[in-house]
């Protein structure tokens, strides 16, 4: 069976490509139709639609509660579409409700079908289209009604509860869908901080009212579709592609019984074979962007040679739904030239439109300046403790935006635990929330993303970012370290601003440098390239770029020189000096520190160069030196060297304690990017520094100026030696140092500015996108 597949699954997929480009060539060379003008609906009455097909028990069931919460307006009106029924069922309603108005049809038309004889009898401008196994909230209309706020609203959706509360929600109303992998994917969320009106990506055909002229002016369900399935997914993307809105309404609710009709009528398989064949129409109708069509038939010519030579029948599409959708390709073809005609925005666009984010940039009216300002703040670490020095700047400037603005942070946590940690952030910001550590993208042999990136990579995220950008009027969105800016937006009235806290690509090549032995530089050096090319793919989406220092800014504006406007240094990286008390002397003797997180592998790579080169030569000169080791996720002692001159201290609550206590700081950082916190909390408390030129980027270029800067091992420990020979001068340079960090690198001055250029960013693009 597998080697017909392999044959016939590409010409299939060619043959329907080529078809349908052939009909958009068609398309383009004749004449578009004018659109109707945009008319807002009549939202005082609506009438309800109940297709129905041998469904008389779940009439009598829930018709009752159904009729009882239309009471409340005369020109409410309940029809039901009965698709050839042979259960009675029309019988049975005239007998008992004869309220409700019938249409019986000689034959089953498919829910479409009867769907759309209810839209054309309907005598109101709001339908409400139900399944038959569908009991409704006796308040569920009316918030339903008060969807409609504008003429360009389409259509909004109940939420949708199943009748046994111990069911698994496979279906909330809270409709999402996106494109990957050539195919079209959607999707229910739960999610019950979403309280208010809501963009979705479409409404369900069984619990959703809409707008019976703008549902008829774009052909209603669409027969290619029957008998079932897609139809909704449909409607609601043309509607979108149309310039339309989708709504969801949490505050009208509706109880489901799944499938109560059609499970009960059609064999799994069936269902399933009709869901896959639909899914490959949805695209051959709808997606007009030719790149994404080619892409979608490689897709579906490639699972359908897998799913064959796998044997693995939960994949799809096969060849036989290739074959059951290729045989509708005149009216596939039909169809797209109908929906391109009445599409007014792209594919891309129509996508991004039904996310909160996006339709808030899209469609609310923003301030130019708005007052406070709403932040949101992602971070995609721990902010409590600040346990690294990311950490640390995280955590300041979050202490001092909250001064100016309005914050709203999404930190990633590790465990469940560090909740608990985080409490001091909930009562600083206006709203928190915390995700457990994801799963990201699996990780795949040839990816050209880098593996930091595919790590972080997860649609609850996605998800949650849109909702907060939406429901809590987001001005801002701050981004913290690169491997998140994955998560921008490119809105038009939005700044997306990231902080990098290193330049990733410039870290990695640094450590490149490191390697002798070249049968090791293949991984790595792959990393370097797929680092390279994410940044400078995903760095000109941003609208503001941070950077720790003048020196990471020149070094990125040497790749991307049109961006260099957008960069900005001197924002970010800082402490609050306030915080640390000034202590030149009385410290320890003969005593070093070595502080860092050892889960950042520049930490691991700096302390292991310290103990093979440096510290022997110490301790040649002075074998009573102790060096002190403190720090998160610090190595087990037993992989240190032997010896009585090293203590290992590890995670401490407060640096603090060790900064003001230990004679010489030592940094021997050979890679990474980005300014060094630990270098300026050791300023700014007083102990005198011995650094690498790396180590000290961005702050000094100049030995003995505010530290002393040593590049070979010989100099380091002479270096450290000569301040621990003299306290005197070391003091003194501990005190340069202490004044520079006040005047240059302090928080509470850093971030005043920093909020300064918010109101510049906000205003600047929403001026602009105005004009």
């Amino acid at each position: 069976m597998a080697i017909p597949v392999i044959l016939a699954a590409p010409l299939l997929a060619a043959v329907a490509c080529i078809w349908l480009l052939i009909s958009d060539l068609i398309y383009k060379l004749s004449d578009r139709p004018a659109l109707k003008p945009e008319v807002r609906p009549n939202t005082a009455s609506a009438t309800v639609v109940i297709p129905n097909w041998n469904g008389r028990d779940l009439l009598e069931k829930y018709m009752p509660p159904l009729l009882a919460a239309m009471a409340g307006h005369p020109d409410n009106e309940i029809l039901v579409v009965d698709n050839g029924s042979e259960d009675d069922s029309v019988a049975f309603l005239r007998e008992h409700f004869p309220q409700v108005n019938v249409v019986p049809l000689p034959h089953n038309l498919g829910f479409g079908g009867g769907s759309n004889i209810g839209f054309e009898k309907a005598k109101n401008d709001i339908v409400v289209l139900l399944n038959s196994d569908m009991r409704v909230d006796a308040g569920f209309l009316q918030p339903l009604l008060n969807g409609f706020t504008d003429k360009r609203v389409f259509a909004v959706s109940c939420q949708i509860f199943f009748s046994d509360p111990h069911k698994l929600r496979e279906e909330t109303g809270l409709t999402e869908g996106w494109w990957d992998n050539g195919r079209l994917w959607v999707g229910h969320r739960i999610d019950d901080k979403v309280k208010q009106l809501f963009p979705c990506f479409y409404g369900g055909g069984g619990s959703c009212a809409f707008d019976r002229r703008k549902f008829l002016e774009l052909g209603a369900f669409d027969e290619l579709l029957r008998p079932f399935y897609y139809e909704d997914t449909d409607i609601g993307y043309m509607a979108w592609k149309r310039g339309w809105k989708c709504l969801y309404q949490p505050a009208s609710m509706v109880f489901h019984e799944h499938r109560g009709t059609i499970g009960k009528k059609f064999e799994r398989t069936y269902i399933e074979s009709i869901v896959r064949k639909n899914a490959l129409l949805w695209v051959w109708k709808n997606i007009h962007n030719p790149r994404r069509l080619v892409g979608h038939f490689l897709f579906a010519t490639g699972n359908a040679i897998l799913s064959a030579l796998s044997g693995n029948r939960e994949r799809g599409p096969f060849l036989r739904d290739l074959w059951n959708a290729a045989k509708q390709l005149p009216g596939t073809a039909r169809s797209r030239s109908r929906a391109h005609g009445l599409a007014t925005i792209s594919d891309e666009e129509a996508f991004r439109r039904p996310r909160g984010s996006h339709f808030r940039d899209t469609f609310v009216a923003l301030p130019v300046k708005p007052e406070p300002l709403n932040v949101l703040f992602l971070s995609p670490y721990p902010i409590c403790p600040p346990i690294h020095g990311g950490g640390v700047f995280m955590y300041q400037t979050i202490h001092e935006l909250v001064k100016h603005c309005r914050l709203h942070l999404v930190a990633l946590l590790d465990e469940d635990w560090q909740i608990h940690t985080h409490e001091e952030m909930d009562k600083l910001c206006a709203s928190t929330e915390y995700l457990m550590r994801m799963t990201g993208r699996i990780r795949q042999l040839g990816s050209i993303e880098p593996y930091a990136v595919r790590e972080f990579a997860n649609r609850d995220l996605d998800w949650l970012i849109d909702r907060k950008i939406y429901v809590d009027q987001i001005d801002v969105f701050q981004i913290e370290y690169t491997n998140m800016g994955q998560y921008a937006r490119g809105f038009r009235k939005i700044p997306c601003i990231l902080f990098e806290h290193d330049v990733y690509f410039q870290s990695i090549g640094r450590a490149l440098e490191k390697i002798r032995n070249p049968l090791k530089l293949a991984s790595p050096g792959f990393e370097y390239l797929r680092a390279l090319r994410f940044e400078l793919k995903m760095l000109p989406k941003m609208d503001r770029i941070q950077m720790c220092s003048e020196a990471n800014k020149k070094y990125l504006a040497g790749f991307l020189p049109q961006l260099a406007p957008r960069m900005q240094a001197g924002l970010r990286a800082g402490i609050d000096t306030s915080r640390y008390d000034f202590k030149p002397d009385a410290r320890t003797p003969d005593t070093l520190l070595f502080l860092g997180s050892f889960r950042h592998l520049p930490n691991v790579e700096a302390l292991q160069w310290f103990l093979d080169h440096v510290f022997p030569i110490i301790l040649k000169t002075r074998p009573a030196v102790r060096l002190i080791l403190v720090g998160s996720d610090s190595p087990p002692r037993h992989s240190l060297p032997d010896i009585p001159n090293i203590e290992l201290v590890g995670f401490v609550e407060d640096v603090r304690v060790s900064l003001a206590e230990y004679a010489v700081f030592v940094c021997p950082i050979l890679t990474g990017s980005g300014v060094r916190v630990k270098l300026l909390e050791a300023f700014a408390a007083g102990i005198p520094v011995v650094s690498t030129g790396i180590g000290a980027e961005g702050l000094t270029e100049r030995h003995g100026d505010i530290c002393a800067l040593a590049d070979t091992p010989e100099d380091f420990a002479t270096k450290t030696l000569q301040l621990l020979d003299d306290p005197a001068v070391a003091a003194k340079m501990a005190a340069r140092a202490r004044a520079n960090v006040v005047d240059h690198w302090d928080m509470a001055v850093i971030t005043r500015k920093l909020v300064g250029t918010y109101h510049d960013a906000v205003a600047e693009m929403r001026n602009r996108a105005t004009n």
